[in-house]
């Protein structure tokens, strides 16, 4: 694998107590002793998604055999706030405008989408810590140097970073089939746009939080777009609204 990989228990355990980025545990199945409970408590106390799989396939995650059962996926590259994000906007004297990730698994949309945040001026991205790809070296290729210029923040509870958000002025918009044209819905102003996971969608909550619910017209026989294709869409549609002003 081309992520950063940490393994042995020991090394686990610093890892998850230097408050280093970790975007996984895994944890050999049937494992158990002193040092796993350690490792569990602390997955626990840094809200870090643990996944129990077999021997076979720990050893091809680590490249090793020798790794006691247990491995970290660390990030590679470091998360930001979410407050860093509406500095950036407020340096630019500009109004927000961010992007939301649901529950996007796949690290080869969330590279896309990091690289055409970054080219739609979009001043952060932001995902949540549990069921989502995190920064791993595979996000950081596909998103084509992006994420050296584009922040991303990671949040325990998307829904709730948008209700402070809102408070802040900002309006949601969620790409959702079943919402208006996304062409009928005023995407100027201080702005997120929400895009679901690449098989369910927009969750219920974050779509109930959402102050606007988008359609983007489709012609074909299918009925939705890849989620990073999506986030294009969208994306271009706020920045011609801005230019529009």
């Amino acid at each position: 694998m081309d992520e950063n990989i940490i393994y042995g228990r020991n090394a686990v355990i610093e890892t998850l107590r230097s408050g280093n980025s970790v975007d996984r545990i895994y944890i050999q199945e049937n494992l158990n002793g002193q040092s796993v409970k350690v490792i569990l408590d602390e997955a626990k106390k840094h809200g870090v998604k643990v996944e129990f799989i077999d021997k076979k396939k720990l050893d091809i995650v680590c490249a090793s055999s020798n790794h006691q059962g247990t491995a970290a996926l660390a990030a590679s590259y470091k998360y930001a706030e979410v407050e860093d994000i509406l500095k950036i906007a407020a340096d630019k004297n500009e109004s927000p405008f961010i992007i939301l990730l649901d529950g996007i698994e796949d690290p080869h949309n969330l590279g896309a989408i990091i690289r055409t945040a970054n080219l739609a001026g979009a001043h952060g991205v932001i995902i949540p810590k549990n069921r989502a790809a995190g920064l791993t070296a595979a996000v950081a290729k596909t998103s084509a140097g992006a994420l050296n210029y584009t922040k991303v923040a990671r949040v325990a509870n998307l829904s709730r970073t948008i209700d402070k958000l809102k408070e802040r002025g900002i309006w949601f918009v969620c790409a959702d089939m079943s919402g208006a044209s996304m062409y009928s819905i005023d995407l100027s102003g201080a702005i997120g746009i929400v895009i679901g996971s690449e098989g369910n969608g927009v969750s219920r909550l974050v779509k109930e939080k959402c102050d606007f619910h988008a359609a983007i017209p489709v012609r074909g026989e299918i009925d939705s777009l890849n989620a990073s294709v999506a986030a294009g869409v969208l994306a271009y549609e706020v920045v011609r609204r801005r230019i529009a002003v």
